[in-house]
């Protein structure tokens, strides 16, 4: 989640807001070279909770909402990524109405990207913050369970120590907002050491150095955005991921790494869609997942340009066959 990848997005008008057309879901087929390969097995008890996630923008696909939920009835998605600025003008009947075509069409939502931002001026900041209480309540309406943002992993003023208190202060009062609003939150630390040594003070890289920050906020709804690239890049191991429980990880991304560099060489947005090279372990991630009962969103977040300049419905069956071949690992 390093950045916010979306290419672009048009106002949802009320008469389209309020639409309701029928619309079945169609199975994509499993690839055959991924047969046999699986992770769930029959009498241990593990099965699959988790469940697959539409983050169009991650894909460079342009949609508002109401496309966005036709592409995930169309090509077989579970959910989609929230875009909380399309609902801030909507009264409440209006998001009722919403909320009530998405259930029609069996789609829920997955994480929405908290809506404040530290990197962006202090005033802007401010000014994030005090809207906060105002977009929770916005969020609660639409169902939204789950939020989720990513810290950078060094600063160019502030040691370990000084970002670390200075984070503990932030997300202890934006944790508490969204506990109120019934809304978990989910941190991820961004893993490639090309990414931390850009900055004077390095922070925190590691699932164990986020868990640690995370402890320290002392919030129960605050666990982890976990993402199987900055896993890979931090040297995080299947054993490490197993030390987590469900109530730790609030949202998955899964992606790739290009082939021919060392994990200290791999670069943060350079990715592909995953199981596209087989470089990160897919199947050590996945079965973690499964065997620690995660029950939440996982969606694709590669950093790909030939997929973002492909036509949208291209790409989200690119997509869509990246994520069959990942579930295709954990089948009986």
């Amino acid at each position: 989640m390093a950045e916010s990848k979306t290419r672009g997005s048009k106002a949802i008008s009320r008469r389209t807001f309020c639409r309701s057309a029928a619309a079945a879901a169609a199975a994509m087929a499993l690839a055959d070279s991924f047969a046999g390969r699986s992770l769930a097995s029959p009498g241990t008890g593990n099965r699959v909770k988790f469940y697959k996630n539409l983050g169009f923008g991650h894909i460079g696909v342009k949609a508002d909402q109401p496309q966005a939920l036709d592409y995930a009835v169309k090509y077989g998605f579970d959910s989609i990524t929230p875009r909380l600025s399309e609902f801030e003008d909507k009264s409440a009947s209006d998001i009722r109405r919403w909320v009530e075509t998405m259930k029609a069409k069996n789609i829920r939502y997955g994480a929405c990207t908290l809506p404040v931002q530290f990197k962006r001026p202090q005033d802007q900041v401010e000014r994030d913050l005090a809207k906060l209480p105002g977009r929770a309540a916005i969020m609660r309406q639409l169902g939204i369970e789950r939020v989720a943002i990513w810290i950078p992993p060094g600063h160019k003023e502030l040691t370990y120590l000084q970002n670390f208190e200075l984070h503990k202060k932030r997300y202890r009062e934006i944790a508490g907002i969204l506990d109120d609003n019934g809304m978990r939150l989910g941190l991820e630390f961004i893993g490639p050491r090309t990414s931390r040594s850009q900055s004077r003070f390095p922070f925190i890289c590691t699932q164990k150095g986020m868990m640690e920050l995370i402890e320290a906020i002392g919030k129960p709804n605050v666990g982890l955005l976990l993402d199987s690239w900055h896993w890979y890049t931090s040297h995080g191991s299947v054993k490490e991921l197993l030390e987590l429980s469900n109530k730790d990880v609030v949202h998955v991304h899964v992606n790739d790494a290009p082939l021919g560099l060392d994990i200290d060489e791999q670069v943060d947005n350079r990715r592909g869609l995953p199981m596209a090279t087989g470089v990160i372990d897919m199947k050590g991630f996945i079965g973690a997942l499964i065997k620690i009962g995660y029950d939440g969103p996982v969606e694709c977040e590669p950093f790909d340009q030939e997929l973002r300049d492909m036509e949208d419905n291209q790409a989200l069956k690119k997509t869509k066959a990246s994520l069959s071949q990942v579930w295709a690992l954990t089948q009986p």
